[in-house]
């Protein structure tokens, strides 16, 4: 059996070990199986709201093409966040005949597809609802909320040992 890793962090502000944390999980994974490794594929600070990902879509061509037989990943939403998406990936996994594992969840079947793919689904806009609530709290304590406003400069602030420690903004003259 064929084994690839597909490993994804969303933002920027992660680490980017995170990605060679997912790998060396899902590696010890695939070996205790008595899996062959052949590739791992990774996507880094991008949103799994979105199919659009490089990696994502290497990885679904070369299943098209038959290059492997399972994926693995750390978790359902390293794949999507997208219910949509998550349905439409199980799909065509098995439809080529490829099996899909996560550490989480174990293999990955119809009921984890229904489920956590609404559990994703929830958490992404649970987590826009908190982002704009954040942003929101931000600009009305006069920071930045984001980007350039027109007729405002962003002043950012550090502390004693250069480190960023937060943005305000003010009325450009």
């Amino acid at each position: 059996m064929i084994a690839v890793i597909y490993a994804r962090y969303s933002s920027d502000l992660q680490r980017d070990a995170s990605i060679e944390d997912q790998i060396r999980l899902c590696r010890a994974r695939i070996e205790r199986e008595g899996w062959h490794y052949l590739y791992a594929y990774t996507d880094r600070a991008i949103s799994g709201s979105s199919a659009l990902r490089p990696a994502y879509q290497s990885l679904l061509d070369d299943a098209r093409n038959g290059r492997f037989n399972i994926v693995v990943a750390e978790a359902l939403d390293r794949l999507s966040r997208d219910q949509e998406d998550v349905a439409g990936l199980f799909k065509r996994l098995r439809f080529a005949d490829i099996r899909l594992f996560t550490l989480a969840e174990g293999e990955i079947t119809e009921l984890h597809v229904g489920l956590r793919g609404t559990m994703n689904a929830l958490f992404l806009k649970d987590l826009a609802q908190k982002t704009r609530r954040g942003l929101e709290g931000r600009v009305r304590q006069g920071r930045s909320g984001g980007g350039l406003c027109f007729g405002y400069d962003v002043i950012r602030e550090h502390d004693g040992r250069r480190l960023r420690m937060d943005s305000r903004r003010v009325r450009s003259l």
